[in-house]
């Protein structure tokens, strides 16, 4: 009876682990490598791209510097790295916010690729690279998909950080693993916007404790 009982509990032992890899291979295995955190070797070249909004935003009001641009200007004091605004080409972005998430929604579902002004002439120097943006309509702007697939991230580091209103980072991380191909997404940061905004110390404390977990 020992055996019996022995035997069947190894058995619904090895069927549930092939429950979990079975699982895993069925799109767990994407989200895991995302949510990563490595320790990244700070001697490293960095580099902190942003898209962000100033305007009339949700929860703080009519400001004159993005939340994302905030924290971005944050890592790049505290790494030493170069940043990169992504702005789009005749931004037609209104700055009243409901404006602005209505127009950000037909974008999304168009699927666009907002042309960008400018480019990061020395891309392939950046060992890491920071990409930072707001959530909007749970994904990243569609402007920073255009930067995204604009440049060769393969052997880089990519570390996303974003602002947002409670909704985190949603699959961001993923999707940028999917489109860039890099080395290694590493696990993001989101914070509020208002705490960007209006909790300066705060948010400079947790943009820290993030970049200090990460090996900076």
């Amino acid at each position: 009876m020992k055996i019996k009982t022995v035997s069947a509990i190894l058995f619904l032992a090895v069927v549930a682990g092939a429950i979990l890899i079975l699982q895993n291979n069925n799109g767990g295995e994407v989200m895991a490598a995302a949510e990563t955190t490595t320790k990244v070797n700070s001697s490293k070249k960095v580099l902190v791209a942003y898209f962000s909004k100033a305007g009339e935003q949700y929860s703080v009001g009519t400001i004159k510097k993005g939340n994302t641009e905030i924290i971005a200007e944050m890592i790049a004091a505290k790494t030493g790295g170069d940043t990169f605004e992504i702005k789009v080409k005749n931004d037609k972005y209104p700055k009243a916010y409901k404006d602005l998430i209505d127009y950000a929604q037909t974008e999304k579902r168009k699927n666009e690729r907002p042309e960008i002004a400018g480019k990061v002439n020395n891309f392939a120097d950046y060992d890491i690279v920071f990409i930072g943006y707001p959530n909007w309509w749970g994904d990243m702007p569609m402007p920073v998909y255009t930067f995204l697939e604009s440049y060769d991230f393969s052997g880089k580091t990519v570390i996303p950080f974003g602002t947002h209103e409670g909704s985190g980072l949603a699959s961001s991380e993923s999707r940028i693993k999917s489109i860039t191909k890099a080395k290694e997404v590493n696990r993001g940061l989101g914070i509020y916007g208002h705490t960007a905004q209006n909790s300066k110390a705060e948010a400079d404390k947790k943009v820290s404790d993030w970049l200090k977990n990460l090996g900076f």
